[in-house]
């Protein structure tokens, strides 16, 4: 995701966000939170705890895997404040979401059990803390381009998200990108919304707000049919505006990606071979089913082909 749409969904959740206890606000102002034993979990089994853990034979001498197994958790650049994918739950003390889940995954096929630490990464900061080796691994909606991969390695996709579309639950009409011909669509002042919607409906109406919370407001108030946007934020919004819903999936293309090291060719074979179990497993469908699934309809979409897109 870029630096604008991070601060956008910064901005959509921020609300909420200061109902935060001031015991969770002092967690995520150190600068990382963990996962690891000590901290109460909530009830019942999760995804990670179940999923698959890797054979000794793909844990090679000297390797980042082995390392990462020796020291007993693996350390994830991430966010703790992003709805659905990556979020401090202030009563479980627990990062919930999508990504969060992906890191426990990921942690559980390395060492054998989930235990992650997260430490707090923005945009600006993800590649340097790869490089210098702060973190082992980024889960936090990093989409992958030719120019990111020039200063990290990326294993993926494993997940492809992109403009999708945003309407008042219940509403109906609208199922499908074309379904938007001769309806009011709102978008984001300046944002890849607006092409969008007029590659694939050229009959729409289209009305532009400056920010997301205003266009949800919008929506909202029945100042158009549906919002057009990045699904990754439009989840946010449904979170906080439970009378919304994200219909069909992303209809362009926003891979997102592991970030790695650079140039540590055995560690992005390691993941990208992980990726690919739990998409044959049904680990990855029930991840999503538990986090994104839970504001997006329909079934799981199909994870990305491994290495499908440039960068990758």
């Amino acid at each position: 995701m870029s630096g604008s749409s991070s601060r956008r969904a910064r901005t959509a959740v921020s609300v909420a966000l200061a109902t935060l206890s001031l015991t969770v606000l002092a967690a995520c102002s150190s600068g990382s939170s963990s996962d690891v034993p000590g901290g109460k979990k909530p009830a019942g089994e999760d995804v990670a705890k179940q999923a698959q853990s890797a054979p000794d034979t793909a844990i090679l001498p000297g390797s980042t895997m082995e390392k990462i197994k020796q020291r007993g958790y693996l350390i994830v650049g991430g966010s703790q404040d992003a709805p659905l994918w990556s979020q401090l739950n202030p009563i479980s003390g627990r990062t919930e979401g999508f990504d969060a889940e992906m890191g426990r995954m990921l942690a559980k096929y390395i060492i054998g059990k989930p235990e992650v630490k997260i430490v707090s990464s923005a945009t600006e900061t993800r590649e340097a803390l790869l490089q210098n080796g702060t973190v082992d691994v980024v889960f936090q909606t990093y989409t992958i381009t030719p120019k990111r991969a020039e200063q990290v390695a990326f294993a993926g996709p494993y997940y492809s998200s992109g403009q999708a579309i945003l309407t008042k639950k219940g509403a109906g009409g609208i199922k499908l990108p074309a379904d938007l011909n001769g309806k009011t669509v709102i978008a984001g002042a300046n944002t890849p919304a607006i092409a969008a919607i007029k590659q694939v409906a050229p009959d729409a109406k289209i009305v532009t707000f400056g920010s997301d919370p205003e266009c949800v407001a919008a929506l909202r108030q029945g100042r158009g049919e549906a919002y057009v946007q990045d699904q990754a934020l439009l989840v946010a919004a449904v979170k906080d505006n439970p009378d919304t819903t994200v219909v069909g999936e992303p209809f362009t293309a926003d891979p997102y990606g592991i970030g790695l090291k650079h140039d540590d060719a055995a560690f992005k074979t390691f993941v990208n071979d992980w990726l690919r179990k739990i998409a044959q497993d049904n680990s990855w469908q029930q991840a999503w089913k538990q986090t994104l699934g839970t504001v997006v309809e329909g079934n799981p979409p199909t994870p990305p082909a491994i290495g499908g897109v440039p960068g990758s």
